[in-house]
């Protein structure tokens, strides 16, 4: 306590600036737990694209060209790279390298709510998720995807280990539960960039919220930091100091700030990635794989944007589905997945990054009088690469309609326990962490 009688003793910074600093130095709380994933597993990284809304099955990856008309919708399907596997007809760039893909048919989630269904995709667990209705589910919200790769491969390194490109997840003005460490703590919280396409960068959010903060500033926070730790050295002996140091090194050396700007890459390549957000986002995930950050996670939507995410939640199309996918989200889609594999295995870098794009749920199959398909919980799709994934192979089947799992019925609790195994943690990692899933892993899509 620093009271005497009714008088503050001002020996030490104030708590605006603790909170201050602690925005600043984000990057440096993240380093030295120690891995406890196989260094002998196909996947040393892993990349979610999380296509926010839920895609339509039945006009992307599991498209029924024989059903009625009000079912399949105007769009046909097209042969693929893989004898006998179609796809819809907006994807031909994906569909001339589907012997790199494999797609899984048969997902089904517990809800239609885009808060529950959210929460259940990014975590493996539905409890704690928030719907419509503001009422949290029982049960504690499992930490991120995200979170526990992060928690499982944490090697020391220059960067977090759980990186988001995209702003946070929302329906309407409720948060999405289950971007964030969970039960993990603070510490496993996914650090947030966030591409401009008006602007053409990348910007830290974490940073903005010191309007203040200045390159000339942060020796002043070093400072600043070096009596924080004179207060807390009596009660706190970890190696969080030298952490901090890193985040400030990190913030100062112009070197690292490098792998956030695009600028960087080559016209070309930034052009075949597409100069939509998704696009640069994708590229600059690359970036950050590249740069040995084991998760990272690029929302498609954040139901803010209207001139880019048309409005109404990125894939979320109750209404105009068909125009939207024709005129933006399939040919962005398309382009920008297309040359992500492309570059990825260019680089080396496919082969041990286990690629998923999948969002909460599926579209019903009946279309709706406005032209839309509606949330579908029951059955839809997901595409994986890399990190040890079988290209060309299809797992699981829908019925005639798309509305049903046939054969091999999984979810997102299964996904987790694939991503799990593709990075090689083990049975006891995962119970002494308290990161256990009931889902089994689909090994039908690996070798």
């Amino acid at each position: 306590m620093l009271l005497v009688g009714q008088q503050r003793c001002r020996t030490g910074p104030t708590r605006r600036e603790i909170l201050q600093v602690g925005a600043a130095t984000a990057l440096g709380l993240w380093l030295g737990a120690p891995a406890v994933a196989s260094s002998s597993a196909p996947a040393k990284r892993v990349l979610l694209l999380w296509l926010w809304g839920g895609p339509a099955q039945l006009d992307t990856w599991d498209p029924k060209p024989d059903a009625p008309l009000d079912i399949r919708g105007p769009f046909s399907a097209i042969p693929t790279k893989v004898t006998g596997v179609r796809v819809g007809e907006l994807f031909p760039k994906v569909a001339a390298r589907l012997d790199r893909v494999a797609i899984l048919r048969s997902l089904r989630t517990s809800s239609n709510d885009h808060g529950v269904a959210g929460t259940a995709g990014l975590t493996g667990s539905a409890a704690g998720g928030v719907g419509l209705n503001g009422k949290p589910l029982p049960g504690v919200a499992r930490p991120a995807l995200g979170s526990v790769v992060a928690r499982l491969q944490n090697a020391r390194a220059k960067f977090p280990p759980f990186m988001v490109v995209g702003g946070k997840l929302h329906q309407g003005k409720k948060a999405i539960i289950g971007e964030g460490g969970g039960t993990l703590g603070g510490l496993y919280d996914p650090f947030r960039l966030v591409y401009d396409p008006a602007e053409g960068k990348t910007k830290i959010p974490a940073l903005e919220l010191d309007k203040g903060l200045t390159p000339e500033r942060l020796d002043d926070r070093q400072r600043l930091l070096a009596a924080m730790d004179d207060l807390r050295r009596t009660v706190d002996r970890g190696p969080l100091g030298e952490y901090r140091q890193q985040g400030f090194d990190l913030l100062t050396n112009p070197s690292a700030w490098k792998m956030f700007d695009l600028a960087s890459e080559s016209p070309g390549l930034r052009d075949r990635y597409g100069r939509t957000r998704f696009g640069q986002s994708c590229l600059l995930a690359r970036r950050l794989l590249e740069h040995g950050v084991p998760f990272v996670q690029v929302n498609w939507s954040d139901h803010v944007e209207a001139e880019e995410d048309a409005g109404d939640g990125g894939w979320d199309h109750h209404y105009r589905n068909f125009q939207l996918m024709q005129d933006r989200h399939a040919c962005w889609l398309d382009q920008t997945y297309a040359a992500l594999l492309d570059d990825l295995h260019d680089r080396g870098l496919l082969a041990s990054t286990l690629v998923i794009a999948v969002g909460e749920f599926g579209r019903t199959p009946k279309i709706n009088d406005k032209a839309g398909r509606d949330h579908w919980e029951h059955c839809y799709s997901a595409l994986l690469a890399g990190g040890g994934v079988q290209g060309g192979r299809v797992v699981g089947s829908s019925d005639k309609q798309a509305a049903h799992p046939v054969d091999t019925p999984v979810t997102p609790m299964d996904l987790v326990a694939t991503v799990q195994h593709a990075i090689g943690a083990t049975s006891e990692a995962v119970q002494t962490l308290g990161v256990a899933t009931t889902g089994r892993a689909i090994t039908e899509l690996f070798a």
